[in-house]
């Protein structure tokens, strides 16, 4: 019988496929790549216009077998592999690889893995996009002439097996820089003063709480200066004394409205950082799980079907219907003050942004994440109600404030010092009923002025309550995160969304950064291969240079540039610089941290050593005695089972957990970082689940960080 076939890459989405396109149709999946250069040499004919030197790999052969064979009887083949520039040369591949007829062939590309999606994918065929296939061609050639050139220079220099990347070092520059510049920040102290106010109560009646306020010192009263600086507490305490006799009154009081928009739907990059924020998932954990959910899950009598659209973008845009569906769903659930007149339009706005695909989007608002939960995992749920809350959100209306800023004359004898407060107070939630984004770290101090002023008018007196004089110190730039990380590189052009994931892991397998306590810290091999490739490979890892880099393969891919000229262009000068490098680079011998402690085997000394998984001790003797230890990462908790010292670990794929000391006598492991504070129900072990959130582990109880970190330790 005839039929028609469909390639696609993985498994599931083959069956998912299968189960929405029925009889005349078979699927099959490449399982990848079914071609790639080869591993053991560069592969790139240099010589002769970076030609490639494509092979088949040993495992992929019986695939492209069993592709080649079922194309001999299909009437049509579609080329159904993921709808970016990865899956444009999978497909071209794949027919050089299985010598299909291109008479045959049919493009298509599912944006979303549902029965409309697919069937409208397969009305609008097309040929092989050669343009975005060159595009990926340069940056696979690009990324092999750095690694297979700088790579053999650092096993000669440093050690071997070390492995340089194109944009994996920038990414590593980028870490090791923030920590230099941590290392060598140098704080400087200042001072604040609040004063406690209140308003002057009736009768002589003692104020009550709900008449007092906070106001902080601005500075001297027509001064050209906008606030007092004040360096010691010599003379913090001098202006307190004044402040103490000064007369305070409402000098201005203005009232406004204000209002906050809810954030577009996401794209690669903000799912990566949110999820890290709220989820605790690094880039390549979201990414997979992301995988999973857009390739198709079974959810109870709707069967196989995708539940979200392709997560590899980096447009904010979104289809006439899903808005629709979504101001629908709104109208019905939250009524017409949550639905704006006119649907929510995003504009992306991050250099090198592209507009081919939609925003990262459930396939339907209606499918409500409670109603699948069953059918998903507990990783895929979180990601899936954080990917349909996001959307569902980015059509609410704003959340609406009320806003008053209160200017505070304190008047001494020869002057008049000027203080303010402020409050904002939310009036309608809007779009923060369904959801709030996370903060980065560096946003987590930021005050909260949502505490209501009291009702004041100018030219009244207040009663001074209290002073403040507080202490501070300037602080260095916070360590990079997984999220601040893959901000910074979307900011400043470097990767794409299909290449975030692979930077954030590959710097950490490595061995060049480690992270600890949800912070990226470069390891000491890092630092040294930064310090090589700054000084002598400028080229690449420069920021500009590099995002000037992928604005080319943007242009590659329209149709506008060469990939052979860019290619060329970058390896000129890049040649020049690897022979002046082998000429010039020092043997860098990098001498062992000693512990101090000797070997309780062969009473040799012991070393601090570093592999990929982090930091260990180990035997000066190696090989001869193969005495190891690890470092233990303490984190101040005891264990609920034990009594022991909880400790921070890594799993082989470089996850962190945390377990007992006394493993293995005792087995006690949390993915969730466990805390300190005791449930203040039934004073269980509590754990910290998200950036916001804790749970108990014994009572399954959820509290927001800032309840439980402020509510009195119970006792079991």
């Amino acid at each position: 019988m005839a039929f028609e076939l469909v390639i696609v890459e993985s498994p599931a989405k083959a069956r998912t496929v299968s189960s929405l396109l029925g009889g005349k149709y078979r699927v099959k999946a490449t399982i990848g790549h079914v071609r790639d250069l080869p591993k053991s040499r560069m592969g790139v004919d240099v010589e002769h216009n970076f030609t490639p030197k494509y092979l088949i790999p040993q495992d992929k052969k019986s695939v492209v077998k069993e592709i080649k064979d079922a194309a001999k009887d299909a009437s049509v083949i579609y080329l159904a592999t993921d709808p970016d520039r990865e899956g444009e040369a999978i497909s071209w591949h794949l027919v050089e690889a299985a010598d299909l007829k291109v008479d045959q062939i049919r493009r298509v590309a599912f944006h979303e893995i549902t029965k409309e999606g697919v069937e409208e994918a397969m009305s609008k065929p097309r040929a092989i996009d050669m343009h975005m296939v060159n595009a990926q061609q340069a940056r696979r050639i690009l990324d092999r002439l750095v690694g297979y050139s700088i790579s053999p220079l650092l096993w000669r220099k440093v050690k071997s097996r070390l492995s340089a990347g194109r944009v994996q070092s920038v990414a590593l520059r980028m870490v090791v820089e923030r920590e230099r510049e941590i290392e060598n920040f140098v704080k400087q102290e200042y001072w604040s003063i609040d004063a406690l106010l209140s308003k002057i109560a009736n009768n002589g009646r003692k104020p009550t709480k709900a008449m007092s306020f906070t106001a902080t010192l601005l500075g001297l009263k027509g001064d050209s200066k906008e606030e007092l600086e004040l360096h010691s507490e010599t003379e913090t305490e001098a202006i307190v004394a004044e402040l103490r006799n000064a007369s305070y009154s409402v000098a201005d009081v203005r009232k406004g409205k204000n209002t906050r928009r809810a954030q577009p739907p996401f794209i690669t990059s903000t799912l990566q950082q949110e999820a890290y924020r709220k989820l605790g998932f690094g880039a390549r954990q979201t990414m997979s799980i992301a995988q999973q959910l857009y390739e198709g899950l079974d959810v109870g009598s709707e069967g196989q079907v995708g539940l979200i659209t392709y997560m590899r973008t980096d447009s904010t845009r979104v289809s006439e219907n899903a808005i629709n569906e979504a101001r629908e769903y709104l109208q019905g659930k939250y009524g017409g003050e949550y639905v704006p007149k006119r649907p929510n339009v995003y504009t992306k706005k991050s250099k090198g942004a592209q507009e081919a695909h939609e925003a990262i989007r459930p396939t339907s608002i209606l499918r409500e994440p409670d109603r699948i939960k069953q059918y998903l995992t507990s990783a895929q749920f979180r990601l899936y109600d954080l990917i349909w809350k996001r959307m569902v959100a980015s059509q609410t209306t704003p959340a609406r404030y009320e806003t008053t800023a209160v200017d505070i004359d304190g008047a001494t004898q020869d002057k008049t010092y000027l203080l303010r407060a402020n409050d904002s107070v939310m009036v309608f939630p809007g779009f923060t009923a369904i959801y709030s984004e996370g903060q980065d770290e560096d946003e987590k101090d930021k005050p909260d002025n949502n505490k209501k002023l009291p009702e004041l008018s100018a030219g009244e007196a207040l009663n001074l309550l209290e002073l403040d004089p507080k202490q501070h110190f300037t602080q260095p730039p916070p360590r990079y995160t997984d999220a601040s990380l893959v901000k910074a590189l979307e900011a400043n052009g470097i990767g794409r969304p299909s290449t975030y994931a692979s930077i954030m892991s590959t710097i950490q397998d490595r061995g060049y950064v480690e992270r600890v306590e949800r912070q990226l810290r470069p390891m000491e091999m890092g630092v040294v291969v930064n310090d090589i490739l700054t000084e002598h490979f400028q080229e690449v890892v420069d920021i500009g240079f590099t995002a000037g880099m992928e604005a080319e393969l943007d242009q590659i891919a329209s149709g506008s540039e060469d990939w052979v000229g860019v290619v060329r262009d970058f390896y000129k000068p890049f040649a020049i610089s690897l022979k002046k490098a082998d000429e010039n680079i020092e043997k860098v011998e990098i001498v062992p941290e000693w512990t101090g402690e000797d070997c309780e085997l062969c009473g040799k000394p012991l070393l601090v050593r570093q592999s990929k998984y982090g930091r260990f001790i180990a035997c000066s003797g190696f090989p001869g005695c193969r005495y190891t230890r690890p470092i233990l990462n303490t984190i101040g908790v005891t264990c609920p089972q034990c009594g022991g010292d909880l400790v921070g670990k890594r799993t082989k794929r470089g996850r962190t957990f945390y377990g007992c000391s006394n493993y293995p006598s005792c087995g006690f492991a949390s993915w969730d970082r466990p805390l300190p504070e005791k449930c203040p129900e039934c004073g269980g072990l509590m754990v910290q689940s998200g950036s916001s959130n804790a749970r108990c582990t014994q009572c399954s109880q959820t509290f927001s960080m800032d309840a439980i970190q402020k509510v009195p330790v119970a006792t079991p």
